[in-house]
């Protein structure tokens, strides 16, 4: 009965071992497969566009206005040429010259020192010349920042008020001198004279003006001087320099009539 049993066991035990070494299999088969196949790719997707407008720089080209870059460049170029322009085209050549004919005629040779009377030139001129350069701002530095004219009119414009103050300062006899140097014609009026032949006769007029207010200041001190050096030859003291007793009485002198007040006020009232 035993022996019966047994062998129907020992039949059916190797089919259940190789159902379970092919079960074993195709599990390490389907493994292997599903980690060495490589998976599709996805398909390429367009970028999604901004919904917000990002950031940029807009350029107006129509613009009429000047930009910030050429108004820097030209307040550059005027602050370059603007101490030509002080000598040329201002008072400032003329209040210049007469202080310093002041300070000679005093017998100071040192005192004051340049630096003072050109402080003083400087702004006794934008006192003289607050006029004109309000017209001037006003006829062209402002319709030319805001857009309504352009560079070539606004210094046509420009030039309009610094030639009616320089042409009521010149002389004719210089306007002559320069116009036959240049062997031009005779201009028509005044109001046509080319800058070029204006302005170097607005400056011989000038310092001619200056010389003349000089040689007045220098008069009464040249008075002083004279006493003074013929009162030491009556005592005989020639050995005694006259500058050095006469110059504290031309001080003295310039102090009680005041005399940097008179200067001044015969300057400004010349303009």
């Amino acid at each position: 009965m035993s022996a019966a049993v047994s062998r129907p066991r020992a039949a059916w035990l190797p089919r259940v071992l190789a159902v379970l070494v092919l079960v074993a299999a195709a599990l390490v088969l389907g493994t292997s497969l599903a980690h060495g196949a490589p998976l599709p790719p996805d398909d390429p997707t367009a970028p999604a566009e901004p919904t917000e407008p990002g950031l940029g720089i807009d350029v107006d080209v129509a613009g009429s206005t000047p930009s910030t870059s050429i108004i820097a460049l030209l307040a550059l170029t005027l602050l370059g040429v603007a101490p030509s322009l002080l000598l040329m085209m201002t008072s400032f050549t003329k209040i210049f010259v007469v202080l310093a004919l002041t300070r000679n005629a005093l017998g100071l040779q040192g005192v004051p020192p340049n630096q003072v009377l050109a402080g003083l030139a400087l702004f006794l001129s934008i006192f003289i010349m607050s006029p004109v350069l309000g017209d001037v701002n006003g006829a062209a530095v402002q319709p030319y920042l805001d857009g309504q004219i352009d560079f070539a009119a606004a210094l046509e414009a420009a030039q309009v008020p610094l030639r009616e103050f320089m042409v009521g300062l010149t002389r004719e006899e210089d306007l002559a001198l320069l116009t036959r140097a240049a062997d031009m014609p005779n201009p028509e009026s005044a109001e046509t004279v080319p800058m070029q032949t204006l302005i170097p006769a607005f400056m011989l007029s000038e310092l001619r003006a200056a010389f003349i207010i000089g040689f007045v200041v220098f008069v009464p001190f040249l008075v002083i001087d004279l006493v003074v050096a013929s009162a030491l030859m009556a005592m005989g003291m020639m050995m005694l320099p006259p500058s050095m007793i006469s110059l504290p009485f031309k001080i003295l002198l310039f102090v009680l009539v005041d005399g940097w007040g008179l200067i001044i006020t015969q300057l400004v009232g010349s303009y």
